[in-house]
């Protein structure tokens, strides 16, 4: 076992994890670039798209568990918003994670690049008065709800994601979630996405053991630490945090699509 290795997989884990935590995704959009292109990059390790996928499959469930333990007491997870997107998005993604396997590594990437523009597009739009609706104010949608995380949860079993870099800007933009129940109610949601697509990962053979474990504790680590600071940062703040990140994920991907493609 090669130290660099070890400290390089459990950095990224760190990362993407208090990300995770701290605006509400599961960590990959986070995790699927940086573990496809750093280790390459610092000569230590070099993933396959299979193999970043079904590692971050592993990284997400446990990063959405540390923080959904740390939300549980908060009074920010809306139970019907998790019941309805929960068992569409858990189909989803097993469905996903099984179909992968008869995709083309390419064709992965460019699922990943199509979700990422999706989602950057959607977290541009104004979400003026958002935060002002109390949370027994809340009205949902349920069938549109289910209808859009199933959608979400095969895209993301595809790409190893539990989808929440899609479904926060769904949950904010058309589905008219405040901000901090978004944050919450989405780690629950990705980690009940994440096993689907854990299980299709792992019955297919896509995970790797050792940088899986890795990233386990290091998720368990920072997500935890992720909530924690997201609690104290402005709403306005946290979209914006997440929409920096997702237009320049989406940017770096298609930018290697294109030039892998030339």
């Amino acid at each position: 076992m090669d130290l660099g290795f070890v400290v390089a997989i459990f950095l990224i884990g760190l990362i993407g994890s208090f990300i995770s935590g701290m605006i509400g995704i599961g960590g990959a959009i986070i995790n699927f670039p940086m573990l496809l292109y750093i280790p390459a990059a610092l000569g230590i390790a070099e993933f396959t798209a299979y193999e970043v996928s079904g590692i971050t499959a592993i990284q997400v469930f446990f990063a959405t568990l540390g923080g959904v333990i740390s939300y549980r007491k908060g009074g920010f997870l809306n139970k019907k918003l998790i019941g309805y997107m929960g068992v569409s998005i858990l189909i989803g993604s097993f469905v996903g994670g099984l179909g992968s396997t008869r995709m083309l590594e390419s064709a992965i990437n460019v699922v990943y690049g199509i979700l990422a523009i999706i989602a950057a597009v959607m977290m541009l739009i104004p979400k003026k008065g958002l935060d002002d609706i109390p949370f027994e104010q809340i009205k949902i949608n349920k069938w549109l709800a289910a209808s859009l995380a199933l959608v979400v949860g095969i895209g993301a079993g595809i790409v190893g994601a539990g989808g929440a870099f899609l479904l926060v800007p769904i949950m904010l933009t058309v589905l008219k979630i405040p901000t901090r129940v978004t944050i919450a109610s989405s780690l629950a949601i990705t980690l009940i996405s994440s096993i689907g697509a854990i299980i299709g990962k792992v019955s297919s053979g896509q995970v790797e053991i050792l940088p899986s474990f890795i990233m386990v504790v290091a998720s368990l680590i920072a997500s935890p630490l992720g909530v924690l600071a997201g609690k104290k940062v402005n709403t306005k703040l946290l979209q914006l945090i997440l929409a920096i990140l997702i237009v320049t994920t989406a940017a770096k991907i298609w930018i290697d699509i294109f030039v892998s493609s030339n």
